[in-house]
């Protein structure tokens, strides 16, 4: 099963969306600089995760969180977790 993740920096509150089978080890990754497109933004932390059927489908949820669209509805579903 393949989940589409977003994470959020500490250092300046910018958001990374990506894919992976096992989403503890690509946090783990993200905060050990193995991964050029956000070291410089370290430490980050998991805020959301959508568990996906297929690679093909993560792909497509993974675009939509990445569309205008998507990142309008991530802040919202952010920003409400944030007041339970």
């Amino acid at each position: 099963m393949y989940c589409v993740y977003t994470l959020k920096s500490e250092k300046d509150g910018t958001y990374y969306t990506g894919l992976s089978k096992n989403v503890d080890r690509r946090v783990y990754e993200h905060n050990k600089n193995d991964t050029k497109s956000t070291k410089s933004k370290k430490p980050w932390v998991l805020v959301y995760v959508e568990k996906c059927e297929s690679l093909k489908h993560a792909r497509e949820r993974e675009k939509f969180w990445k569309s205008g669209e998507g990142r309008d509805l991530r802040d919202k579903i952010i920003a409400g977790l944030a007041h339970r």
